[in-house]
Order: structure tokens, then sequence, then C-alpha cells
């Protein structure tokens, strides 16, 4: 009997190791086969055009993807995510099913959010890229979750995001650490802060950050759920009173905000602000790097956290190179490229991926040691909220604030 049970035993493990081992074969053979159909494709990505350092990374990748797979890229610069979105949503109105503009879209959020839920995602295809088995979802959740939003395989993560704040510490050696204490800040230094105009996004962010820190533990949870408006009513009221009481102590009063966090940071390298914010917390060392901000600048978080989330590339449901696409998000995912783009001289995106789970040899490209600017002590990540509260927060604050 215990020899029958161990012949058994042995029997199931070859089985299943065959089993594992034919599954591999399919998805190399598999991937093999998209590879061939992506050569010669050209692949429109859209994506925010508005930083030159994202660009010049967006070109070295055209040149890498098309030296290694024979694909062209093509950068289609947005100013706003939703205007692909909308192109997206128009054609399918019409009724163009295949051929689309869109092959490959830069996305998260309210974005995400829409298109999931209008059918307008191809997929799931995210998990099946080769380079997929890298990912840090075990340490980074928001890879498979944006803004409170399964991603289910519809969207392949691309760098994280983290809300960080930069000063010059030569002249704020004691920076703000939480939304109280900014509010106290922005008191004693009149005109010396302030925040980029929602709905763009580093200034919904910020508020997003508000809303969250004066939001009792116990309410949180209402957040990560789509929004209601009685809720919303509810919630946003502490918000509303913060933002009352900070906005006369702000840059001209609380009568103008900035456009850009882009133009918040220079205002701080001219001495304007005392303060600046960003999404990428390796921005300011970008920017230390070269030669734009002064090595005294420091960068930091709120101690009990900041708003941090992931941000993707999305395919639509019509686009004509779906298999050039997958191609270069696998690319976009390989340490090489990660890498690179983590790199403070290139653009400073943090990774995705798991050193622990790559060779030793590609792990040393991400470990270059901290630059003057980055971030010392990181603190916790506060997920977004459910992307179903952005638009209704923006018009809700435009509406006070916004004329």
């Amino acid at each position: 009997m215990n020899s029958t049970r161990r012949q058994f035993s042995r029997q199931a493990a070859l089985l299943g190791a065959s089993a594992a081992f034919g599954s591999q074969a399919f998805a190399q053979t598999a991937w093999a086969s998209i590879e061939a159909q992506a050569r010669g494709q050209s692949v429109a990505f859209n994506a925010w055009g508005g930083s030159a350092r994202v660009n010049a990374y967006i070109e070295w990748a055209a040149a890498e993807v098309n030296q290694r797979f024979g694909i062209k890229l093509e950068h289609v610069k947005l100013t706003d995510t939703v205007e692909a979105v909308r192109r997206v949503r128009t054609e399918k109105a019409a009724g163009r099913v295949k051929d689309g503009s869109i092959d490959l879209v830069w996305i998260n959020g309210e974005n995400f959010l829409a298109m999931k839920r209008e059918a307008m995602l191809f997929g799931p295809w995210a998990e099946s890229l080769p380079n997929f088995r890298y990912l840090d979802v075990e340490g980074k959740p928001t890879t498979r979750i944006d803004f409170a939003e399964p991603v289910q395989g519809l969207e392949a993560p691309w760098g994280m995001a983290q809300l960080t704040l930069f000063v010059d510490r030569s002249k704020t050696p004691s920076p703000p650490r939480s939304t109280q204490e900014l509010l106290k800040f922005a008191q004693a230094n009149p005109g010396r802060v302030t925040y980029p105009k929602p709905p763009q996004f580093h200034g919904t962010t910020f508020v997003k950050q508000i809303l969250m820190d004066l939001t009792a533990s116990a309410d949180r949870a209402a957040l990560y759920r789509p929004m209601e408006t009685e809720v919303f009513a509810r919630l946003t009221e502490p918000l509303w009173k913060h933002l009352d009481a900070l906005h006369p102590h702000l840059w001209r009063a609380g009568k103008q905000f900035p456009a850009s966090a882009a133009a918040l940071r220079q205002m701080l390298a001219d001495g304007e602000l005392a303060l600046g914010l960003t999404f990428n917390p390796n921005e300011a060392a970008n920017e230390v790097a070269a030669g734009r901000l002064p090595n005294s600048v420091m960068s930091y978080q709120f101690d009990s956290g900041t708003i941090g989330n992931t941000h993707f590339l999305g395919i639509p449901f019509n686009a004509k190179a779906k298999e050039g696409a997958q191609v270069v998000a696998n690319f976009l995912l390989s340490p090489l490229a990660q890498a690179h783009k983590a790199d403070i001289k290139v653009w400073g995106d943090p990774t995705v991926l798991a050193l622990s789970k790559m060779t030793a040899q590609d792990a040393a490209m991400f470990t270059s040691g901290r630059a003057a600017g980055q971030v010392e002590r990181f603190s916790p990540v506060i997920p977004e909220p459910h992307g179903s509260w952005v638009d209704p927060l923006e018009k809700a604050w435009l509406r006070r604030y916004g004329a």
C-alpha cells in the first residue's frame, strides 16, 4: 500500500511538473508570436508631454524598441490624459472597433476608471507580460489597485508616485510635517506657500491629502468606495473649513494659484516661495543634479504618510497595434528600462519592480547611492481614494475657489 502511494505521488509530481513545463512552453510560444506580429508595427503612445525629462526618456525608449523589436514608437504628447479618453470614447460611439488612433496610453485614476467602466480597454493582458514576474506586487499593492479600483490585468504598472514636499533647508530648517503644521507655517509666513490650481493633478493631490488627513480613521473606508453625494458632503466639510482658513495666508492671498508644480518649483528657486511639492520623490534631486535647485534643498513627506499611487500603461480596446503595444509595455517593465527611468539624471521615476526578484547584476543598476535632494526617510504611503471622488472634488473646489 505504501509502495502504491509512493508511486502515485511520483506520478502526480511528474504530471504536475509536465503541466507546469507545458504551460511555460505555451506562454513562451505565445509571447514569441506576439513579438513576431509586433515587428514592423507603429505604436501611437499617448502620454503627457509636459516634462522635458519624460519626453527625453520616451525618446530613448523609442530608439530601444526600434532597435530591439523593429517597432516604431510615436509619442503623441498630451496636456491631459482625458484627451485620450475622449478620443477613444468618440471612436467607440462611432463604431470604430478596430484600427483606433491610440495604441498605448499612460493612465491611472479616474481616467482608468472611466475606460474600465465603459469597456474601452483591451485585456486582460498585463500579467501575461514576461517581465511582470519582476513586479513588487507584495510591497507595492497599488500595482494591482488603481485609486481603489482593481486593475485586473487591464493596465501594466509603469512607475510609482508619492506626494513629496521640498524646501531649501538653509532657509527653512524645520519644515511643516503635517497638514495642521502646514497651516501654522503658512500663517507665520504669509504669501510663501501655495499649491497648483485643480484640476491640475498636483493641486488635486494636495487637496486629497488634506481630505485624507482630516478624515477620521473610522470614516476613511468610505473614501475607498464609489462616491455617494451625502457621504461626499459630510466628509468634505472639514476640508473646506481648513482651506477657508489656509487660503488667506497663501501666495496672493489664495486669490490666484499657479498653473503647475513646475511653476512652484521655479518660484522656490527664485526665493518667492518657501515650499514646493511634487508627486515624484526624486524630482527635487533631479533638479539639484541639473543645477536648477541648490544642494541645500531637501525632500520630505508628512510624518503620518502622504498619498501615493502607481501610474500605468493601458491599451484601448480598438488599438490597431495591440501586439506592438504589449511588446513596448514589456520592455518598459524590464530592469534595464526601469533602472534608466529611476536614474535621477534621466527621470528619477521610482521603479515598480522588486530588486529581490531579479539577478544581482540587474539589481546593481538601481543601487547608485543617495543623491542630494532625495527623500531621506520615506513615510507610509496612503492609497488614493476611489477614482469616482476626483471629479466631484475638483468641481467643488472650482466652485468655491476657482474664480
